[in-house]
């Protein structure tokens, strides 16, 4: 066959994968001389010509297929498979023979010799499975954006990467970080799925239970040009007298967290922010919340909140349940709370009210000179709670901090704090997020791991044109809450079952069921961590049966 007619093939079946890749194809140079291409016993193979001129076979000379075979043993169990370089596509075609490969995910670089190698083998039985997707030259941001958004440990029992050597090893300078970024990927998504197998039935049931509290809430907030954020960190005990001083010249925000302190302090903020879904949340309202201070609340928060607070606003956090409402029931505003933590969320809050300079309180991220949080938090008298004369509120306090596995002692210039992985990535995700907002920022000195922000926005410096202001509000509601959560559960119960991999599944669906299966995949990941283990159909009928359950439950209570 001509090279030219066997690169039209390829190009024609990729556009059915990717159009986008197929019109940057035809316009690629294909004599560069990218490859050389070697005779071998039955086929000829690529070699990579490296900047010297120098040429590296990509495959066995004698038998590629066979040496396929033998790379593609040493994967461990993994639906997922990234392979970083095509080459003649032996590797490939190996991987998505096995019969459990769920999706295939090809990385390469060098548009121009991706296209020579379409001129010289045929890729069309490989660009026509449903499974398989290429990236050609992307940024590391963009393959690590692609991983975390189609790998779900729910679905996918593991993933894998698979380097073609003879490929990526002579060309490190692209392949180097697309390896970092694949990594950063798979670790991001095993923490997001830590959380989900713990909270992700909690998330379900106390979004629906919500419904009926949110389609009541009203309320609007103007736009504010100074914040204030306040974390509970020991170091907020140290700066409460620079809050008093300034308290009047900034729109006060606590985690919920701090609530108790501020106002043990005499400074009731002016909102408070909580999104942890666990009902252990009721404990930072002991000391009640003032009528008149706005409570922001995740719409996953539980609904037990709503009774404390006369002044309650939902918002939606990123749960694929809350982006749903938001486009089906009413739509909510969304706030950034990808961090994990409430100071994280509290940020988010400020930044999207419009706040031009922001301060931040109390966000240590760790446990300076070994103390847990700022002393009225409710953590302690928990621990008082719980003590006796043979185990007296210290020793709570210890366990807590001593169990935890990746503690560290961090030594600075003035003093020394411990510091765990968990809290560290909190610290990071902080620090990325703050060096975004458009705002001069600024953080009060505190005992705890220094925040440091890579070129982050000092007051009042460098702060980007500003964009109109936008009052905060939640639109008006599309339906009742009874009627969404029936129709809801009728989209659910319809939901087809898969007969086939995942993957094919997933694109077979239409754009509506594809919606609501997403909704489900947190519930999937707490029902599959607790469960044995099953298959993709067996998984999905769980969920499907415990969703439709508390869908019932919470009706049936409206009825009556």
């Amino acid at each position: 066959m001509d090279k030219y007619d066997l690169f039209d093939r390829n190009l024609l079946a990729l556009s059915r994968v990717d159009p986008a890749l197929s019109a940057r194809l035809s316009a690629a140079e294909t004599t560069l001389g990218c490859y050389r291409f070697v005779e071998g016993r039955r086929t000829s193979v690529p070699a990579w010509v490296d900047s010297s001129g120098a040429a590296h076979t990509l495959h066995s000379l004698v038998s590629p297929e066979r040496e396929a075979g033998r790379l593609l043993s040493t994967l461990k169990d993994g639906q997922y498979v990234v392979i970083m370089g095509i080459g003649a596509g032996f590797m490939a075609e190996a991987v998505l023979s096995r019969g459990d490969t769920a999706r295939l995910l090809v990385i390469e670089y060098d548009i121009n010799g991706f296209a020579e190698l379409l001129c010289h083998y045929d890729y069309v039985k490989i660009f026509n499975d449903e499974r398989f997707f290429i990236l050609i030259d992307s940024e590391p941001s963009i393959i690590e954006n692609y991983i975390i958004q189609t790998f779900q440990p729910a679905l996918y029992n593991g993933i894998q990467t698979l380097p073609l050597r003879a490929r990526t090893d002579y060309d490190e300078a692209h392949f180097g970080p697309a390896a970092d970024a694949v990594k950063s990927a798979i670790d991001q998504a095993a923490s997001d799925y830590s959380v989900q197998t713990m909270f992700g039935r909690r998330w379900f049931s106390n979004i629906i239970r919500n419904l009926f509290a949110a389609e009541k809430q009203r309320g609007v907030f103007p736009p504010v040009k100074n914040a204030a954020i306040c974390a509970a960190g020991p170091s907020l005990d140290l700066q409460l007298d620079n809050i008093a001083k300034e308290r009047k010249s900034f729109f006060l925000i606590a985690a919920d967290t701090a609530l108790s302190t501020l106002l043990g302090a005499g400074l009731p903020p002016d909102a408070v922010i909580s999104i942890d879904c666990q009902h252990i949340s009721y404990y930072h309202f002991m000391n009640r919340l003032p009528p008149d201070i706005p409570l922001f609340l995740d719409l996953s928060s539980p609904p037990l909140l709503t009774s404390l607070a006369k002044n309650y606003f939902f918002f939606s956090g990123g749960h694929p349940l809350s982006n749903y409402i938001t486009h089906f029931f009413r739509p909510f505003p969304e706030i950034d709370t990808s961090g994990a933590n409430v100071t994280f969320a509290a940020l988010s809050l400020a930044e999207r009210l419009g706040a031009k300079n922001i301060s931040v309180y109390g966000a240590d991220f760790s446990y300076p000179k070994g103390k847990l949080y700022t002393r009225p938090a409710y953590l302690y008298s928990y621990f008082r709670r719980g003590q006796n004369r043979f185990t007296p509120a210290e020793n709570f306090a210890a366990s807590f901090l001593y169990n935890a596995k990746t503690l560290r002692r961090v030594k600075n210039a003035a003093s020394w704090y411990y510091e765990t992985q968990t809290l560290s990535l909190y610290r990071k995700k902080f620090e990325q997020k703050a060096a975004l907002v458009n705002a001069g920022i600024n953080a009060a000195l505190g005992e705890g791991a220094p925040l440091t922000f890579s070129g982050m926005k000092t007051r009042g410096l460098n702060i980007q044109k500003d964009e109109p202001a936008r009052l905060l509000a939640a639109g008006k509601a599309l339906c009742g809450a009874k009627e969404f959560l029936s129709f809801y559960g009728e989209n659910i119960d319809s939901l087809p079952l898969p007969e086939e991999n995942i993957t094919s599944y997933q694109r077979k669906l239409p754009e509506t069921q594809r919606l609501i299966f997403t909704t489900l995949l947190p519930a999937a990941a707490a029902i599959k961590y607790r469960g044995a283990d099953c298959g993709v159909k067996e998984l999905l009928t769980s969920v499907k049966a415990y969703c439709l359950t508390e869908l019932s439950r919470v009706l049936s209570v409206r009825r009556h």
